[in-house]
Parts: C-alpha cells; sequence; structure tokens
C-alpha cells in the first residue's frame, strides 16, 4: 500500500510539475508575442488557471516531504502522551479541514461542469476544467493527511526536521 500511495504523491506532483512548465509556455507565448506584434488570446488566464492548478496538485507531495510550515514551539515543549495527543488533534483538524477543501472543491467543478459555467475573459474556457485540478489536488492532500494520521496512530509516522528552516530568515 506504501508503494501505491507514494506513488500517488509522487505522480501528482508530476502534474503539477508540467503544469508549471505549461504556466512557462503560456508566459513565454505572451512575452513573444508582444515583441512580435501578435496576441494569443487567453494566455493570460491560462498561466492563472495552470499556476493554481500547480499549487493544489504538489500539496500532498509538499506535506510528505515534511515541507509544510509546522509552528513547533508548543508541540517541541510536550513529550510523551501529551505530544503524541497533540500530533493526532492537529493531523485530525488538518484531516477534517482538508475533507472539507476536497469535498468543496469537487463539488464546485461539478457545478461548473453542470450549468456550463464559462470564464468572463475572452478564452471562455469552460470554468470546470481548470478547476479539476483544484480537486484532485485537494483529494490527494486528503489521502496524505489520512495517510499521516494513521502512521501517527500507529507509532510509525516520522516528522523530518531539517535544519535548513532553521536558517531562513
Amino acid at each position: 500500500m506504501r508503494r501505491q500511495l507514494d506513488a500517488l504523491y509522487n505522480g501528482a506532483a508530476w502534474l503539477a510539475a508540467l503544469a508549471m512548465i505549461g504556466l512557462l509556455a503560456m508566459v513565454l507565448l505572451s512575452i513573444v508575442g508582444r515583441q512580435f506584434g501578435f496576441n494569443v488570446p487567453g494566455t493570460d488566464a491560462y498561466a492563472g488557471y495552470l499556476m493554481a492548478g500547480s499549487g493544489f496538485l504538489a500539496l500532498a507531495h509538499t506535506l510528505k516531504r515534511g515541507e509544510h510550515i509546522r509552528v513547533t514551539l508548543l508541540v517541541q515543549a510536550l513529550a510523551g502522551r501529551a505530544h503524541k495527543a497533540l500530533e493526532v488533534w492537529a493531523l485530525g483538524m488538518a484531516t477534517l479541514l482538508a475533507a472539507l477543501s476536497a469535498w468543496y472543491s469537487a463539488r464546485l467543478a461539478w457545478q461548473s461542469y453542470r450549468f456550463h459555467d464559462i470564464s468572463t475573459g475572452n478564452d471562455a474556457t469552460p470554468l470546470w476544467l481548470p478547476q479539476i485540478a483544484m480537486a484532485v489536488g485537494t483529494l490527494v492532500l486528503l489521502v496524505a493527511f489520512v495517510d499521516e494520521l494513521v502512521l501517527e496512530l500507529r507509532g510509525e509516522r516520522v516528522v523530518r526536521t531539517d535544519d535548513e528552516a532553521l536558517h531562513n530568515e
């Protein structure tokens, strides 16, 4: 099961990377268009969609690598059962918030599809298309938080503590 979960997180990260490459292509196309006097409609909108998609798709991979911001002042002060209880509570609340985000993101994409909602820009993109990345990203993040919670309850969770984060200002 661990291999499938890691493949899911890595797959979402690869999709985020592809979205970043698409974002770069949109920005470069816009710059080249301005330099050579042509306009490709919708490049700004597509750049925005790709930026949002890359952010949401990378959330779970970032969590599993220990790169999300953690406020550890209180957690480090606790030990034993109190430490574990706080970790379980925090992961439980994060799982709940991720579940709500996944539910409402998927619901938004579905409603946009059902109502044939389109962007107000000149590209007239059906909004459910870029919203899918948000829905998928939040769903994978939910899976990652459930994974972290189960690992914590089993006593198998490893929290990464990189020294690099301590040196940032």
